[in-house]
């Protein structure tokens, strides 16, 4: 298992990694299908690889530093976040067309427009908790961009969300190869945290209009 993992570790022990996560964590808010948290999350385990190596006394291949590493991904989602911001901003007529025309972006704004207008931290729990759902991070920029809320207003809470995602996915796959080793089943399991924490928060984004709407 360790051997297999082997090949893996190799494709991110080149300092491009750093170049292929950030491309990945930023684009993904276009594009949700691309494997960003899995990226982080082999990343940070081969980082638990080196580290484990230079603790027995071994010297280490070139593997990615968790600091970087975790500066790439919350950067990289801060400026994800902001050119869809700016983008929905200066939409006009033609994006409330495309938004008209999408069920799903019509249902999301009217949902969450109520949400991202109210007390800050209500709206701060929400852009949070969408930085983890399934496409919740493109969602919420995009509302609160056509909804032209102030920018001082969301990037703080997208830079604590960033933060929050980054960290999660780092601490997963830097711990999950601590405890169970450089192998499939520690990013296995990773990912499967990874994805628990998405599902739980888009049931909690379901839920949190709701909530505030009844109180």
């Amino acid at each position: 298992m360790v051997e297999g993992f082997g090949n893996v570790a190799a494709l991110v022990s080149s300092p491009w990694i750093y170049v292929l996560v950030a491309l990945s964590v930023l684009l993904d808010v276009f594009l949700p299908v691309l494997p960003s948290g899995v990226l982080v999350i082999t990343a940070a385990t081969a980082a638990a690889a080196g580290s484990g190596a230079a603790a027995a006394g071994q010297v280490p291949d070139d593997v990615p530093d968790i600091l970087v590493l975790l500066l790439c991904a919350t950067t990289a989602s801060v400026l994800g976040d902001l050119a869809v911001f700016r983008l929905a901003w200066r939409g006009g007529p033609r994006l409330d067309r495309a938004i008209a025309r999408s069920r799903r972006l019509t249902t999301a704004q009217e949902r969450l427009g109520g949400a991202l207008a109210r007390s800050g931290g209500a709206r701060g729990a929400l852009v949070v908790l969408a930085r983890f759902a399934p496409a919740g991070r493109s969602v919420v920029s995009l509302v609160a961009g056509a909804a032209h809320r102030r920018i001082r207003e969301f990037l703080p809470w997208s830079a604590l969300a960033g933060l929050s995602w980054a960290a999660y996915s780092v601490a997963l796959g830097y711990f999950g190869g601590q405890w169970l080793g450089a192998s499939w089943l520690a990013t296995g399991v990773s990912l499967l945290a990874l994805f628990g924490a998405g599902a739980g928060a888009a049931y909690l984004m379901r839920r949190e209009p709701q909530t505030g709407e009844a109180s």
